[in-house]
């Protein structure tokens, strides 16, 4: 296993994998598009030359991070490839200079395992929302907003 920076070449992979599960509503559908304009916030979790999970991490901030599109394949989940992705995030936001980092999840408890805590809503930027007024689920999607400081 090996978690590393993605490359444009392995985005056609996590885009599969991240709308595998944005179709069983268990996460935002990206655009191939979308997912270009942003590799340099991705890593990926690679083995035997396949691509089994993904995250990001997108830079709201002076101060904050939001983790986004962390998906792992179903067939390498419960052995916590998800929580070595998110720690490998967590060390590029500290090197960032990043303090605190959130995340809108349709899985909570998974985040709560690593320290996250619920907050409300409004206690996020405004300029964080204006990926969500573009979404078919805004105002009332579900995701529930957590937070934690990394420094």
């Amino acid at each position: 296993m090996n978690i590393r920076s993605a490359k444009v070449a392995d985005v056609k992979e996590m885009h599969d994998l991240i709308e595998h599960y944005a179709d069983n509503k268990e996460m935002l559908h990206r655009s191939l598009n979308a997912i270009y304009e942003s590799i340099q916030e991705f890593v990926v979790l690679e083995h035997e030359n396949r691509i089994i999970g993904c995250g990001a991490l997108h830079v709201s901030c002076v101060d904050l991070a939001e983790v986004k599109a962390l998906a792992v394949s179903e067939d390498f989940q419960g052995k916590g490839f998800g929580r070595k992705i998110v720690e490998k995030l967590h060390e590029n936001a500290k090197y960032l200079g990043i303090e605190k980092v959130f995340t809108l999840t349709f899985k909570p408890e998974f985040f709560k395992k690593l320290g996250y805590s619920v907050i409300s809503k409004e206690m996020l930027p405004h300029k964080i929302w204006s990926e969500c007024v573009n979404c078919y689920l805004f105002p009332d999607c579900g995701e529930v907003p957590l937070l934690i400081s990394i420094q």
